[in-house]
């Protein structure tokens, strides 16, 4: 079989009796390592990761109306350190995608569970904040608070040690989070009327609701972090 022919084959969708098994997708990804070929791999890659994405959590409740911050975190997680682990894998050769190879369903769930219990601790370092008990979301009083609290406003007129402190709080936020600050910091609008505008929602694929919210936790640990330090 050509490997133009492979690669039609791992296109076919499962319910098809010539669908081919993810466990042996990936055999055919890994084994591009030694053959040199990066249009055959990429090829591959590409839909290897299509089904990568299929057994990721769903990051909506029902109704697809509200997205979850926590599993829209875990996905997050997961997808990263398969892409992380098969870009290793590529470059020389690592066991750790051994049992993928053989049981990926239960590699995933396990990828799943180390990406739940790294979320989760997280996420207790924002139990003191008050949510909604319906929706999960931040209160109204603990929304307003944050959306007055402005870090970078305040780092623009003070001392190299904030500016440093707030260097640090950054760090110890979820990844998402992150990357949403960091955004901001650099003056990306959240979401704008312009087409062709460059927004932090267009960017991570979020709706305005929940960039704004996660905003909102961030700011709220920021200050709080500089509020007590690192001792809280």
């Amino acid at each position: 079989m050509s490997r133009d022919e492979l690669v039609e084959r791992c296109e076919i969708p499962r319910g098809n009796p010539q669908y081919v098994e993810t466990e042996c997708l990936l055999y055919f990804v890994r084994s591009t390592r030694i053959d040199n070929s990066d249009r055959y791999f990429d090829r591959l890659y590409a839909q290897l990761l299509k089904r990568v994405l299929k057994r990721l959590p769903n990051a909506e409740r029902a109704g697809g109306e509200v997205e979850s911050y926590s599993i829209g975190e875990i996905r997050d997680r997961m997808f990263d350190r398969f892409v992380t682990l098969l870009s290793e894998d590529h470059h020389l050769y690592s066991e750790k995608l051994d049992f993928f190879e053989i049981r990926f369903d239960s590699a995933m769930s396990r990828l799943r569970v180390d990406a739940e219990r790294k979320v989760w601790r997280e996420e207790k370092r924002t139990t003191g904040l008050s949510y909604d008990d319906e929706s999960g979301e931040l209160s109204k009083e603990v929304e307003h608070a944050a959306g007055e609290y402005d870090p970078f406003d305040v780092a623009e007129k003070s001392s190299t040690n904030y500016r440093l402190r707030l260097d640090a709080a950054i760090d110890e936020l979820p990844a998402e989070q992150i990357r949403i600050i960091e955004m901001l910091r650099l003056g990306i609008p959240i979401d704008s009327n312009e087409t062709f505008a460059v927004t932090i929602a267009k960017t991570l694929g979020r709706s305005e609701k929940t960039i704004r919210t996660y905003r909102d936790k961030a700011y709220l640990a920021i200050e709080r972090f500089m509020r007590d330090g690192d001792d809280r």
